[in-house]
C-alpha cells in the first residue's frame, strides 16, 4: 500500500548533514550516467504568468523512479501560502507501482541548499568564513543552514529590497544559529570582502555586479530559472570558473548563462562543467585561490527524487506516514 507523507513527516527525518551528502551521491550519479531525467516541462498560467512544472527521473544509486509536480504562484504570499508548493510521487522501479506520496515544499527547499552546499566544498576556499545572502526568503534560510555544515562561518550579511524582511532575517537566523547575522543596505555590501555570495532572490534583473565580487569569491547562484531572468550580469558569469547542475537545462533555462551569451560576454564553452564530475574526480574545481567560481543552480529531478527516497526509508524503520489506497 502506497505511503502518504506529510510535511512534519519529512521534515523529521531529512537532517540537513545527510541530505547533503544523499544530494552528492546523486550528482555523482547523474554525472556518471547511471540517472535518467528530461529537461523538466514547464507550463505558464494565468495572467501573472504562473508556473507548474513536472520533473520526472530514474535513478540506478538509489535505486529510484519518481517525479516531482511543482508549482510557482506569485500571489501566494497574499493568500498565506508559499510561492513554491510541490508534490513528490515515487514509484516502485521494478514495477512502476505507487509506492509514496509526498509533500515537496521542504525537500525542494532543503535540497537546493544542500546542492549548493556540495558545491561551496568542492569550489569555494578551503578557509571561507564570510558568507554574504541576496535574498531573504526560503531559500536564503535554507542556505544558511546548509553552508555552516560545510563551512565554518565567522560573518553572514544579508540583503533584500524589503528592510523589514533582511531585518527579520537577521534577528531570527541570529537566534536560530548562533552566529550573528547583519542586515545590509544593499547588495554591493552584502557581497563586497565575501568569500562565499548566495544569489537567492525573486528579482528579474541583475542585483549582483562583476565589480562587487573580489577574486577568490565563490558564487552560488539559486534564484533565476527562466531564460528571461537573471540575478547577476555578464561580467559576473564572464570572470569565473562556472560549473551547472545539467548543461541541458542550463542552455534552455538559465538567464543569468542564456543573457550572458546573447550580449557576447561568453560562449557556450564557457560551462566548465557539470557539478557531479567533481566529485567523481573528472574535472579540476578551483584552479586557485584567486579564481572567481560560480555554481548556477536550476535544480533536477534526480535531486527530488533521491531525497524523497531517503525521506522514505528513513520514515518506513520509523513508522511514519499514513498508508493510503488511492483506490477506495
Amino acid at each position: 500500500m502506497p505511503v502518504l507523507l506529510t510535511e512534519s513527516d519529512v521534515r523529521a527525518v531529512l537532517p540537513m548533514p545527510d541530505l547533503i551528502a544523499c544530494m552528492e551521491r546523486a550528482l555523482a550519479s547523474h554525472a556518471a550516467g547511471q540517472a535518467a531525467q528530461p529537461v523538466r516541462t514547464v507550463l505558464e498560467v494565468g495572467a501573472d504568468r504562473n508556473y507548474f512544472g513536472l520533473m520526472p527521473a530514474a535513478l540506478q544509486e538509489p535505486h529510484a523512479m519518481g517525479a516531482k509536480l511543482v508549482t510557482v504562484f506569485h500571489r501566494n504570499h497574499d493568500r498565506g501560502l508559499p510561492s513554491h508548493l510541490a508534490t513528490i510521487v515515487l514509484l516502485d522501479p521494478e514495477t512502476g507501482a505507487l509506492t509514496a506520496v509526498m509533500d515537496g515544499r521542504f525537500i525542494t527547499e532543503a535540497r537546493t541548499a544542500a546542492v549548493s552546499a556540495v558545491s561551496v566544498k568542492y569550489l569555494a576556499r578551503a578557509d571561507a568564513t564570510v558568507l554574504g545572502i541576496l535574498g531573504s526568503g526560503v531559500q536564503a534560510r535554507s542556505h544558511l543552514e546548509a553552508i555552516r555544515h560545510v563551512r565554518q562561518l565567522s560573518e553572514v550579511r544579508v540583503w533584500s529590497p524589503t528592510p523589514a524582511h533582511r531585518d527579520a532575517f537577521a534577528i531570527e537566523m541570529t537566534a536560530s544559529t548562533g552566529r550573528p547575522v547583519r542586515a545590509v543596505t544593499s547588495p554591493a555590501d552584502a557581497a563586497r570582502d565575501a568569500d562565499l555570495i548566495v544569489l537567492a532572490t525573486s528579482s528579474p534583473a541583475a542585483v549582483l555586479a562583476g565589480h562587487d565580487v573580489r577574486a577568490g569569491t565563490h558564487i552560488a547562484a539559486v534564484g533565476a530559472c527562466r531564460p528571461d531572468r537573471r540575478e547577476m550580469d555578464g561580467a559576473v558569469v564572464a570572470r569565473a570558473r562556472l560549473f551547472v547542475d545539467s548543461r541541458a537545462a542550463a542552455m534552455k533555462e538559465a538567464g543569468d548563462i542564456l543573457l550572458a551569451i546573447g550580449e557576447g560576454a561568453i560562449t557556450e564553452d564557457h560551462i566548465a562543467g557539470e557539478l557531479g564530475d567533481l566529485p567523481l574526480g573528472r574535472l579540476a574545481g578551483r584552479t586557485s585561490d584567486d579564481e572567481v567560481t560560480l555554481f548556477k543552480s536550476l535544480g533536477m529531478a534526480i535531486e527530488d527524487v533521491a531525497a524523497a527516497q531517503l525521506v522514505l526509508e528513513r520514515a518506513t524503520i520509523q513508522g511514519r506516514g499514513q498508508g493510503w489506497n488511492p483506490g477506495s
